[in-house]
């Protein structure tokens, strides 16, 4: 990764927290040809370099984060996905059970 790429990164990174986000993970995906020719503020682009930012923000930031990214001359295309929550439930631990249970429970 080259010192260009690596200040977008940081721009960008720095853009999410800026409006809220909390940065979970960065992935690098590496540099790869991309699946059509782009035009971007006057360029036309042929490779880019991919990366994966993992984040948590409120709902209503999504706008602002993407009207930033798209005005990024360093960016050529972004997407936000929404990442579906897992509910877990908590561990209650041990319950503890009476001594009468338990030698209830074996008898039967």
């Amino acid at each position: 990764m080259g010192p260009e790429t690596a200040a977008t990164l940081k721009r960008s990174v720095e853009a999410l927290m800026e409006r809220g986000a909390v940065v979970r993970n960065l992935e690098n995906l590496g540099e790869r040809t991309l699946p059509y020719k782009i035009s971007k503020h006057n360029h036309r682009h042929t490779k880019g370099g991919y990366f994966l930012i993992d984040f948590d923000a409120p709902p209503t930031t999504v706008e602002a984060i993407t009207n930033h990214l798209g005005r990024d001359i360093d960016v050529i295309r972004s997407t936000v996905l929404k990442h579906q929550v897992v509910n877990t439930e908590e561990c209650m631990g041990i319950i503890p059970e009476s001594p009468e249970d338990i030698t209830n429970t074996r008898k039967k």
